[in-house]
């Protein structure tokens, strides 16, 4: 294999498909990049056995071929040479990078070690407006868990009806988000690991364009110029959204998300590195006053609102309230609440596609 590439193009697409290199595997080929050459064509391909990525880069080849280098050294290594024109070649002592007056030997692996990655998928496809799917895989994937203690959480539940709606939780608080669907092949409901939908978020570059999402005996494919994923989906049970949103509230409060989040943002502060993390809103008088208190110091403020319904006082995680109101977009927001140890929501005031539940924190002060 002999292949000459323009060094960005050929660092950016090893640091992309980089990202699906195993890591701590007992089986050193899925640890590698496959680099494929042919037909002016260099393909690289990566693979951790649940995530896939591949991309294509249009060079000037040689020699057709294949190879496998070792993913994350390749791609540190090569992203120093993005200023450079690059000649990358096959031989005994392995693969040969040669940039300017200088070159590099690297290990390489047998190609035809490396997993064979199903591409023909699309037994069911799902179009969207890529503006949509971006949205809304960036207002749930942060909700998912991060531990592997129960794994269907690590990944969301989306299914596909009349829209697209996404569910996330990992046990301490829940996002749903929906979106429109333009067009499909059929019902479905699926669960897709998080690391995935991140992915697919990151190769999402016109708004306006169209996106299809294909599923096939438990695997995604979704394919966006040259770039293309491949992930494995979740099996098991996924939590039952209708079970746990509550349908009534005794309080619900429409409050400025700016004044709110900037003042839950400053009392996190003194309460950083706490257990719990604990910020409390006392909800009364047409306002929600603020608290948080430490060994460091205590904060105190006071944001105007609109209430409707009982007083209560309630504490939370303030990451977890944070990352709620920042992935809101109306400056006015709604939180509605049963009580000081029920689980409340957060939702824009208006567009209610989103909304975010958390649950309380009894303060023992």
């Amino acid at each position: 294999m002999k292949f000459v590439c323009d060094g960005i193009t050929l660092a950016e697409a090893v640091q992309k498909v980089s990202k699906a290199c195993a890591v701590r595997t007992t089986a050193p080929i899925m640890e590698c990049i496959k680099i494929s050459a042919g037909n002016d064509v260099v393909t690289f391909l990566a693979t951790d056995g649940e995530l896939s990525i591949r991309k294509t880069v249009r060079a000037e080849v040689f020699d057709e071929g294949e190879v496998c280098v070792p993913g994350k050294l390749f791609s540190d290594f090569v992203g120093k040479l993005s200023g450079e024109q690059v000649t990358l070649s096959s031989g005994e002592k392995g693969v040969r990078i040669s940039y300017g007056e200088s070159g590099t030997d690297m290990q390489m692996m047998n190609a035809e070690e490396f997993p064979k990655i199903n591409l023909e998928i699309g037994e069911n496809s799902f179009v969207m407006k890529q503006k949509a799917l971006r949205k809304i895989i960036a207002e749930t994937t942060f909700c998912c868990a991060q531990d592997d203690s129960r794994p269907v959480l690590k990944g969301c539940l989306l299914e596909f009806g009349d829209v697209l709606e996404i569910t996330a939780l990992d046990g301490y608080r829940l996002a749903l988000s929906k979106a429109e669907i333009l067009s499909k092949s059929g019902a479905l409901g699926i669960i897709c690991p998080a690391r995935t939908l991140n992915e697919i978020s990151r190769m999402l570059d016109d708004e306006e364009e169209e996106i299809t999402l294909y599923t096939q005996g438990g695997m995604l494919l979704v394919e966006n110029g040259d770039v293309t994923v491949v992930s494995r989906l979740y099996q098991g049970d996924f939590i039952k959204k209708e079970n746990v949103l509550p349908k009534d509230f005794t309080t619900v409060v429409k409050v400025s998300r700016t004044e709110l989040s900037e003042s839950a943002e400053r009392a996190a502060i003194l309460i950083r590195g706490d257990k719990n993390n604990l910020v409390t809103l006392d909800i009364r008088n047409g306002a929600v006053k603020i608290t948080s208190a430490s060994d460091v110091g205590n904060v105190a403020e006071t944001v105007r609102a609109e209430i409707e319904g009982k007083e209560t006082t309630i504490s939370m995680n303030a990451k977890f309230l944070l990352d709620a109101l920042r992935a809101l977009e109306e400056e006015v927001v709604e939180m509605s609440f049963n009580g000081a140890v029920s689980p409340f929501i957060l939702q824009n005031a208006e567009k209610k596609d989103s909304l975010y539940l958390i649950l309380p924190v009894r303060n023992a002060a």
